[in-house]
């Protein structure tokens, strides 16, 4: 009997759900536009229930009518919604983080940067609205970063050097939202990025995941924009130190009646960087010789101009998000110093400027989801170095038989380096404990130069692409405690090398002019969490770092092109212990995590100083080693207080 009534109740569900009419889908997130997956969709009192999967999407069928639902899940509010489906309808609900007590037990939701910190790579994610409207960039607000060091050669606009657990320079690789940061041009830096339009910034350390599709060797630095859905605008100006002034207007606009939203953005950064030089070398008419004193720097005057506007849609029947931006920046510095400091210019400047169009797409269907990047981007340089003159730091010059940068014959070289960019995706999610994912990324780079004034220099036209190919597979066992990603990558580097001048400097004569090859690399991630106060990850990363332009052709001011530099290879391992302890009814929050790394780099690329000339050239090294560890520690009291420390020790 009681098999007979279980059949009858499964054929009246049965037919019931052939009954159903319509489809209802949508998207839940939480309050920072991050996906909340695995949350319960209750319509009617538990008449019909769903769940979100991974991605935070969910579908169910319904007959036509009118309904009351909610939607829940583990540390978040509940969130009521009504519908009337006469259609196929698609909703977006937002559940708001929370503590709840539930029979004096408290469970606490997580934000975006913590769920990617406690992912399955070494990786720290910091939050940005603190600093919103305050005289801060990004380089200052990631070198309070545990493992991280921001090292800057001057002033505003000078260049920096970011090290992550001991490696540095252009080992470390810069995204926007996954796309490489270069493609909104040479003169967009952390130092200028507009902070009103950043979200989080994540740092990834040594292993970098492959939806970034890099080819980045010490770590990467990925910048989240606002993924706001609603009207705002946010407008800073700031006066600083060294006649400093930096503003930024950034919002977000949606035709009324539309889903069509507009976002501009524009910021300006400008500095004289006259601040005093300690301990400089000038010579002194009372005393007839040099003498160390303190100057001021004259000729070190810095202007940067962004602005940018995108235009999309989001949540359509066709995309869940699709931009089309154009954007443009001017830079205007003046050069005082090169690589070293005892060498000083008067008038040597450049300027460059760039313009960028994009475009942005994403859907999901179901288990598939696609993302698509495009950005085609003009940069243009020119250096400019026609004062036979020899400065020195009190300001006063005299007649030189060449000009100031490295005693040649004038010049105003010009390069133009047209980039090109594209970046996808494929997602596969078998189930809620199997995905798979496919990227690919070009980066093509071209570098026509020529000079207006000298006449004895050879123009040239080379280009180097990059493609870089990679496969995931991802898994997750016991309700998400064990997570595991493993990943391959192919990295194809394709040169087409036309300059043949200073062949003793550049190696242009021992290189295959047109040549492409192709290494391999391959990583794992893992994490399980036995509680919520213990966790341990660990990841491994054979990588490989090609080469950039900057590095192969020179940057047409104080570094020399090397023609003949090899990729570097390195085997990064991280291993890591976190956790977070609540106590005394949830008043109380203790975070902590402490990380340890070991690199192993072959054909280490890095600087070499030309006294004589003060230029700048970058050669391979045989092989280094670093190893160290990082802590960091956070006290919170009931979210007003907030205390950090950290620390870290490096052996290279």
């Amino acid at each position: 009997m009681r098999h007979c009534f279980l059949t009858f109740i499964f054929v009246l569900c049965h037919l019931f759900s052939q009954a159903a009419d319509y489809t209802l889908s949508g998207q839940v997130n939480d309050n920072s536009g991050e996906p909340v997956p695995y949350a319960t969709i209750t319509i009617n009192d538990t008449k019909f229930i769903a769940s979100t999967d991974a991605k935070g999407f969910f579908e169910m069928k319904l007959p036509d009518g009118a309904y009351n639902g909610i939607a829940s899940a583990v540390g978040y509010r509940p969130s009521e919604f009504s519908v009337n489906l006469t259609k196929d309808t698609y909703i977006e609900i937002v559940l708001k983080d929370n503590a709840l007590e539930l029979k004096g037990i408290n469970v606490y939701g997580k934000g975006a940067a913590k769920k990617i910190e406690d992912g399955a790579f070494s990786v720290n994610a910091v939050e940005i609205t603190p600093n919103i409207n305050k005289m801060v960039t990004l380089n200052d607000i990631v070198n309070r970063t545990a493992g991280v060091k921001v090292r800057r050669e001057g002033g505003v606009g000078s260049d920096f050097d970011l090290t992550i657990n001991g490696m540095s320079g252009n080992s470390i690789r810069y995204f926007i939202d996954g796309v490489p940061l270069e493609s909104k041009g040479s003169g967009i830096t952390l130092d200028n990025v507009p902070l009103n339009l950043v979200d989080r910034v994540e740092l990834y350390k040594g292993v970098v995941p492959s939806h970034l599709s890099s080819d980045a060797l010490g770590g990467a630095v990925n910048i989240i924009t606002k993924k706001t859905r609603q009207n705002y605008l946010d407008a800073s100006y700031g006066i600083g130190s060294f006649n400093t002034h930096t503003g930024e207007i950034t919002g977000q606009f949606y035709l009324p009646g539309t889903k069509i939203a507009i976002r501009p953005t524009f910021s300006v950064n400008y500095s004289k960087n006259n601040y005093k030089m300690k301990g400089v070398e000038v010579w002194s008419d009372d005393e007839d010789r040099f003498i160390f004193t303190d100057k001021r720097r004259f000729h070190d005057n810095y202007l940067s101009l962004f602005g940018q506007i995108e235009a999309g849609v989001n949540d359509v029947s066709w995309a869940d998000q699709f931009f089309v931006g154009f954007s443009g920046n001017k830079l205007d510095k003046d050069i005082q110093t090169g690589a070293m400091q005892n060498k000083v210019y008067g008038e040597a400047s450049k300027k460059s400027h760039s313009y960028s169009i994009s475009a942005h797409y994403n859907k999901r269907w179901d288990k598939f989801a696609i993302r698509l990047n495009l950005s085609q981007t003009w940069d243009r340089s020119e250096t400019v170095d026609t004062a036979f003159r020899k400065y020195s730091w009190n300001g006063t010059w005299m007649p030189s038989s060449g000009n100031e940068l490295n005693n040649k014959a004038k010049t105003i070289r010009v390069y133009n380096r047209p980039l090109t960019i594209v970046n996808a995706g494929v997602d596969y999610e078998l189930n809620e404990h199997h995905t798979f994912a496919l990227n690919y990324m070009l980066n093509r780079r071209g570098n026509d130069r020529y000079d207006k004034v000298d006449q004895y220099f050879e123009p040239s036209n080379d280009i180097v692409t990059k493609h870089i190919v990679s496969a995931t597979y991802s898994q997750s066992f016991f309700n998400q405690k064990w997570q595991t990603s493993y990943f391959i990558k192919d990295y194809i580097n394709a040169l087409s090398i036309r300059q043949t001048d200073n062949t003793t400097i550049t190696g242009s004569d021992k290189i295959d002019t047109d040549a492409t090859k192709s290494y391999w690399g391959a990583g794992i991630g893992s994490r399980y969490s036995f509680c919520e106060p213990i966790a341990v990850k660990a990841s491994y990363e054979h990588s490989v770092r090609l080469p950039l332009s900057r590095e192969l052709l020179g940057n047409g001011t104080t570094v020399n092109p090397n023609l003949t530099l090899s990729p570097e290879t390195s085997n990064n391992y991280n291993i890591g212990l976190f956790g977070t302890w609540f106590f005394g009814d949830g008043i109380h929050q203790l975070s902590y995590e402490t990380n340890g790394f070991i690199r192993h780099v072959q054909n280490y690329i890095r600087a070499t100083v030309s006294e004589r000339e003060g230029m700048m050239q970058y050669v391979n090294e045989p092989a280094i080693d670093v190893k160290g560890f990082d802590f960091e520690l956070s006290y919170f009291w009931k979210n007003k207080l907030q205390i950090t420390m950290n620390g870290s020790w490096t052996e290279a």
